[in-house]
This record gives structure tokens, sequence and C-alpha cells, in this order.
């Protein structure tokens, strides 16, 4: 993860451990990628129990650095508030 936004100059890094918390936020986002691997293989393609379950073992390994980004954002974002600028320019000053 970069150590300052690009566009605001924001620390991300707030103190040692602020993203311990992404932990909790990272549990339902990991369901959404188990649940929508589980409606699609099993319920949509029809495939059995057995290699739904390894399908779902494989999407969770494949997308966890995407799951890691996605809670860190959603924790980051609970705590401090993203202002759009108008242009890159301002944020140089």
């Amino acid at each position: 993860m970069k150590e300052r936004c690009s566009n605001c100059k924001t620390k991300y890094k707030i103190e040692p451990s602020f993203f311990y918390g992404a932990m909790y936020v990272s549990y339902p986002v990991g369901l959404f990628f188990a649940g929508f691997a589980f409606v699609l293989s099993y319920l949509v393609f029809d495939i059995g129990l057995i290699t739904t379950y390894g399908i779902i073992v494989v999407v969770m390994f494949a997308s966890l650095p995407l799951i890691l980004r996605i809670s860190r954002n959603i924790w980051i974002n609970l705590f401090m508030s993203f202002e759009k600028t108008k242009s890159r320019k301002e944020v140089l000053k």
C-alpha cells in the first residue's frame, strides 16, 4: 500500500496498528466473494458440492490481495473523509 494518497497527500498509516480493524471488515468482504463463487458454481453451473468447495477455496486465495485492499479502503473511509479537488495543481501547491 502506498505511503500517501496521490491526490490529497493524506498519510495512510495513521498509527502503527491502525489497519488491524480492517481484519473485521475483510471477513464480510470475503464472505461476499465466497458467496458469489458458491452461487455461480453450485447454483448456476450445477457443479457438485465438493468441487464447489474447492472452487471457493481457489477463489478466496486468488482474491486475497483484492479483499485486503477493499477492506483497507472501507476501514480508512470510516475514519477519514475524501474531498475531491478540482485540479491537481491545487494539491501540489
